[in-house]
């Protein structure tokens, strides 16, 4: 017999003496709080799921990639499109990279006629809030996208070479820095390097 159990059966007893027995009231001061304690000794307690850490050394997210989201979303045809922005960030996410995006204020607009705010278009590209980013109106994009690739260490996804831009931002002009691609007959590429097996 089991120790919980045992002292829950002496202090029901204890109880049941202090109730039946005149005289005896005050052993209730000491049974009802044992059978409380032993009760809960003896509950079923749920199981939590130990939290799994990734190894040491690999990190937690892949590195970051920047999407021009304005310019992406024109690589299948002339008309602006969210379907190719979708299809880079599943291709990203699958070679283990961490995509944001930065839009021109009037993404939305092009889109479907109406503002949208960061949130809105993360969630129509299935990305958390933080990681969709809608420039205000009036401010071009192409600088915040430059800016925050350089303080991140991110790579861009664009089509545009940033010209006006490369005095400020030179590192634009390294071969890596801006990830090309689009459609050739179909399937979407990305100047990407091969993945190692």
């Amino acid at each position: 017999m089991r120790a919980p159990f045992f002292l829950f059966l002496i202090s029901c007893i204890g109880i049941a003496v202090a109730l039946l027995l005149p005289g005896w009231s005050d052993l209730l001061l000491v049974a009802v709080p044992m059978a409380v304690a032993a009760a809960v000794l003896i509950a079923p307690r749920p199981r939590i799921a130990p939290i799994r850490r990734p190894p040491p050394g690999k990190p937690r997210a892949g590195q970051p990639v920047i999407l021009d989201g304005s310019n992406v979303m024109y690589w299948k045809t002339d008309n602006p499109d969210l379907g190719p922005v979708r299809d880079v960030i599943a291709t990203l996410m699958a070679r283990g990279l961490s995509p944001s995006v930065i839009f021109d204020a009037n993404a939305g607009y092009l889109l479907y006629g109406k503002y949208w705010h960061g949130n809105d278009f993360a969630a129509a590209l299935n990305l958390p809030d933080g990681r969709v980013t809608v420039v205000d109106k009036g401010t071009p994009a192409d600088p915040l996208i430059l800016q925050t690739a350089r303080k991140t260490g991110a790579r861009i996804v664009t089509n545009d070479r940033y010209r006006d831009w490369l005095n400020q931002f030179p590192e634009a002009r390294k071969r890596g820095h801006l990830i090309r691609g689009g459609y050739r007959d179909g399937p979407l590429w990305l100047d990407l390097p091969k993945p190692q097996v």
